[in-house]
């Protein structure tokens, strides 16, 4: 290897971890999709509803923090997701200013039909289950250094 050559090696595809990270993501969103279309969502639709599920009633600004995402991408998502019938956004009567997302029936029951998605997703991917342990404390690890950033 050249000396110019070596100078570039960190420029190298297979030596950025972005990349895989980038790939593996676009792969297992890809595989989600089919699953989704079956429940009327898309990806950042299922994770907001995965949120609601779990916590029954949230603000825009939770879910922008648990989800790392930006409000001006979470307010066109909540529309949608409103359109659908799938939640209601409603004042806080407690304070006037905040806005209270919740799930409506319908978006309760969507719950029932989404439980196929995450075995039907661990099926795609030959992962011994310390594996996916590892990937998913590893990942994690990136995503509380970040949160701590953003504090």
């Amino acid at each position: 290897m050249t000396e110019q050559n070596e100078k570039y090696t960190a420029l190298r595809l297979k030596n950025q971890l972005c990349f895989p990270l980038y790939a593996v993501s676009n792969i297992i969103t890809r595989r989600y999709k089919p699953l989704l279309d079956q429940l009327n969502l898309t990806y950042t639709q299922y994770i907001v509803m995965m949120v609601l599920w779990e916590e029954g009633e949230v603000n825009e600004k939770f879910l922008c923090e648990a989800l790392f995402l930006q409000s001006n991408t979470m307010t066109p998502l909540l529309k949608k997701l409103t359109e659908k019938g799938y939640i209601r956004k409603e004042r806080s009567g407690a304070d006037e200013r905040k806005l209270v997302i919740t799930l409506t029936e319908s978006g309760r029951a969507l719950q029932e039909k989404a439980l196929c998605v995450p075995e039907s997703i661990a099926k795609e991917f030959a992962l011994t289950p310390e594996e996916a342990m590892s990937l998913y404390q590893t990942l994690y690890k990136i995503l509380e250094q970040e949160r701590k950033k953003t504090k």
